[in-house]
């Protein structure tokens, strides 16, 4: 392998990384403070959004996805879409019974 090939491994900085930690922090008190009001049957949309930035957070720059090839990418895109389609059919059974 030449040296043009070899991959660069991106290296994030300790007070980048507690940043997106304190993010974190911030989005699971947001859980907790969402949980204790009654939005009717917004209540699981909103905590599916907060654990979606969440995953989010945590895959982009802890699993350091962002740095990654596009076919990775869009591999895990088409994982992620895939996903949405099965708790999308999930839902809707659940809604007509």
């Amino acid at each position: 392998m030449n040296m043009a090939q070899e991959k660069v491994h991106k290296t994030l900085s300790y007070r980048f990384l507690l940043i997106v930690l304190a993010a974190l922090f911030f989005l699971t008190a947001l859980t907790v403070g969402a949980s204790t009001v009654n939005l009717g049957t917004l209540n699981v949309w909103v905590a599916l959004l907060i654990a979606a930035a969440k995953a989010s957070l945590v895959l982009l720059f802890f699993m350091h996805l962002k740095y990654e090839d596009m076919v990775l990418k869009i591999s895990f895109l088409a994982t992620i879409g895939f996903l949405a389609i099965i708790i999308g059919f999930i839902f809707l059974d659940i809604a007509f019974r």
